[in-house]
Formats: C-alpha cells, structure tokens, sequence
C-alpha cells in the first residue's frame, strides 16, 4: 500500500467527510479510494479483453446492409 500526503481545501474536504459518512467508512483513506474507484470506472476508458477485440475484428469484416434512408432500412428489417 503506498502512503501519500495530499494538501485539500476545506470543500474538498467537506466532501471526503460526507462521502465517509455516507457510505460508513472508517477513515478518509477510504472515501478517497472510494472516490478513485468511482472515478476509475465511470470516466477512464477499459482494457478490452483480448477475446473483445476478437469479436470486433470479425465484425467489422462483416458486410453492412446498404440503404438510402429510413424507410428502406424498415423495409429490409420487416421483411
């Protein structure tokens, strides 16, 4: 585990504090890994897996359906 000495305005941490409170953590160490987290999953792009990138190969060699607008792409679809 590293150990890391951060400097934070009061509003930042205000905000450590709720999320603390909010979700029961023990110390703030835990709302900012917490917080990191969050951010990690909802704003970073993923690693595709191997097997993902694969499949997408395979399907961007795929022949699309060609159609001049909406109604004809309805058409194709309904048949």
């Amino acid at each position: 585990m590293v150990q890391s000495i951060i400097d934070i305005n009061e509003n930042e941490d205000r905000v450590l504090n709720i999320v603390k409170a909010k979700y029961g953590f023990k110390n703030k160490s835990q709302a900012v890994a917490f917080v990191t987290k969050s951010y990690e999953e909802n704003f970073l792009e993923p690693e595709l897996k191997p097997e993902y990138l694969e499949k997408l190969q395979k399907i961007r060699k795929e022949k699309g359906i060609k159609f001049k607008n909406i109604e004809e792409l309805r058409k194709i679809v309904e048949r």
